[in-house]
């Protein structure tokens, strides 16, 4: 007996180290290679603009030419593109959308340093009321099309607000699956919770602490979606696996979907094809939706919305075709054991 036990506390801890072998590169290897992939991005000049970025950064940019910069500007807006770099008269400019992601504003506006340096070209005058040593490349104009709420100038705070959200709508499926016995009570609590966290997320991160822009109930209806599409998901795939499928979920939604969102970059700048994979999950196309209400008066939030919405009617389906929870098996044995006991069957034997 205590053979067998050491036996199995040796397999437990190679199992743990295993598994943490595999986590850490889940996590560390899309921030150590990030960098630009086939990154959506407008220019408005010549065509040899478009070249000299190719030459200078193979792979890192799909360009889109335009005719200028309000068009530019147009599809920054629409979330067509990340940025524009601009060949003026008086030299390039770069237009940035730090709302769209921060990370991939700062790389633009180094790229366009090559443009700035190049021979024969005429620098323009930095960016009004730019500091010395902003990072901003000298001799080029920047402009923040769409700039970071004031209150939140690094976009930290939109991503570490994201996560607790992720964690509380996790928590929140497996305790509808265990503590409900009804399916008609789990489908009631799971859209409960989506309208109340929406709600109250919504209210701590813009009428609290001001982190997020945008229309109140616009921004309460992304997060909303995403913890009903969480939840639901995970709540789901327990009422078709039982406990595994809380596992599977945690391990998929989770630990896999957190690594490779993208909330704090850009998906463009993971590895591919995580970088697309983690949009199709609920963090990924969660962070997505959120950038778009929030920044974007609901600009490309059609994909992000409807890939949150098949998680949620995908779970709600899965929770009413599926298996009791814990509840359900507490009151089966109950009524398994009153029957046993019962006079009638006393006396019948």
């Amino acid at each position: 007996m205590r053979r067998n036990a050491i036996t199995l506390g040796v397999l437990i801890a190679v199992a743990v180290v295993a598994v943490q072998a595999l986590l850490v590169p889940l996590f560390a290897a899309p921030a150590a290679n990030m960098a630009p992939r086939d990154l959506p991005i407008a220019v408005a000049g010549p065509a040899a603009v478009a070249a000299r970025l190719e030459a200078g950064h193979p792979g890192a940019f799909e360009v889109t030419p335009v005719a200028d910069a309000a068009a530019a500007d147009a599809a920054i807006k629409d979330r067509e593109v990340y940025g524009a770099i601009l060949v003026t008269a008086a030299g390039p400019e770069v237009h940035i959308a730090s709302g769209a992601s921060p990370t991939v504003a700062t790389l633009l506006s180094q790229a366009a340093t090559a443009l700035a340096t190049r021979p024969g070209a005429s620098g323009g005058p930095a960016a009004a009321g730019q500091p010395a040593g902003s990072g901003q490349p000298a001799g080029v104009v920047v402009k923040d099309i769409v700039p970071l709420d004031a209150d939140d100038p690094r976009g930290t705070g939109f991503t570490a607000a994201f996560l607790p959200l992720a964690i509380t709508s996790m928590i929140a499926g497996v305790l509808v699956f265990f503590l409900l016995k009804h399916r008609v009570a789990r489908v009631a609590g799971l859209l409960t919770y989506g309208v109340l966290a929406g709600l109250g997320a919504a209210a701590v991160q813009q009428l609290w602490l001001g982190i997020v822009p945008g229309d109140y109930l616009a921004v309460a209806g992304a997060l909303g979606l995403f913890a009903l599409g969480m939840s639901a998901a995970v709540a789901g795939l327990a009422a078709l696996f039982g406990e595994a499928g809380i596992g599977l979920g945690a391990l998929t939604f989770f630990l896999v979907g957190n690594a490779i969102s993208g909330i704090a970059a850009a998906p463009e700048l993971l590895p591919q094809p995580w970088g697309a994979v983690g949009q199709w999950l609920p963090i990924g196309a969660g962070g997505s939706l959120l950038r778009s209400m929030s920044y974007f008066d609901g600009a490309g939030a059609g994909f992000p919305a409807a890939v949150l919405t098949a998680y949620g009617l995908g779970g709600l389906i899965l929770i009413l075709i599926g298996r009791k929870g814990l509840a359900g098996k507490q009151a089966d044995v109950a009524v398994a054991g009153e029957t046993a006991t019962s006079p009638e069957l006393v006396a019948a034997s």
